[in-house]
């Protein structure tokens, strides 16, 4: 009777021996578990920041070289509404899928006001717009700046140095038609960028885009030129053709406060007849 005891005993303990043990292993494995998940998640975390300030970076360079390209065109072919359709269509065949090619920053805050960009994706790229304009006007006045003097006897039979093309001054007593053909012009443009955010071919939106900034500069340039003024349709190339003067009123309020009203207004009346068109093609 006692050995049975004893051999009972011995397997008693055996099993509480090994209890604890089972316990502690399962408990490590628990710890190392957690650490691996918090490792992984950091790294996401951080990935994405990064991700997301190189897109910034990548669509603000692009909207930066688009706009240079399109003041430089602006200025050189002295906003011939043909040029401007030809240059915005490779334009946007060069950089539209990397940024939208807005490059206009009147185009810029109508998609923001639309609601199809963030508020910060709309700050980088009109800061890139407009230095774009910028470095456009230097590189260019300092082309003009190589060319060789006329002589006398040139400037006698009325030849005149190179000089870079500059908007016409605001006539007084016109400034509202100025104004008025520069809101309806950019209400056209706006219209046109918005139909060619739908079109799913880069081509067709290249061509759509570059067709609206020449309906639009052709239709305000009708008017605007009746009145000696040039049409512009955007912020950032009137910085380029030196059209805004800050000591007056009247240049900011046509060549910037126009231009984003009309973009803005053509932008969301476009929205609502293309929603309007959707839900009666559901019905």
């Amino acid at each position: 009777m006692a050995t049975k005891k004893t051999a009972s005993s011995k397997k008693s303990v055996t099993k509480v021996k090994a209890t604890p043990a089972a316990a502690t292993k399962a408990k490590t494995t628990k710890v190392t578990t957690v650490k691996a998940v918090s490792a992984t998640s950091s790294r996401t975390r951080f990935a994405g920041v990064r991700s997301v300030s190189q897109m910034h970076l990548g669509a603000a360079v692009a909207e930066f070289v688009g706009t240079f390209l399109l003041a430089g065109a602006f200025i050189a072919a002295q906003g011939q509404p043909i040029v401007v359709l030809f240059a915005v269509v490779g334009i946007v065949m060069a950089v539209g899928a990397l940024s939208g090619a807005h490059i206009n920053p009147a185009v810029t805050i109508a998609a923001w006001v639309g609601r199809k960009i963030t508020a910060l994706r709309a700050v980088v790229y009109i800061v890139a717009q407009v230095l774009g304009a910028m470095l456009a006007l230097v590189v260019l006045n300092a082309f003009i700046g190589q060319a060789p003097e006329v002589s006398q006897q040139a400037a006698a039979y009325g030849q005149t140095a190179a000089q870079l093309f500059t908007s016409n001054d605001l006539t007084s007593g016109k400034e509202w038609t100025v104004f008025f053909a520069e809101l309806f012009g950019a209400t056209i443009l706006g219209f046109a960028v918005a139909g060619a955010r739908r079109q799913l071919e880069l081509s067709s939106k290249a061509l759509t885009t570059g067709l609206g900034y020449f309906l639009g500069l052709l239709v305000a340039g009708s008017a605007a030129v009746a009145v000696g003024a040039t049409t512009i349709l955007n912020p950032a190339v009137a910085v380029a053709v030196q059209a805004l003067d800050f000591n007056s009123v009247w240049p900011v309020t046509v060549y910037v406060l126009a231009s984003v009203l009309g973009a803005t207004v053509g932008f969301l009346l476009s929205d609502l007849l293309a929603s309007e068109r959707f839900s009666a093609k559901d019905v």
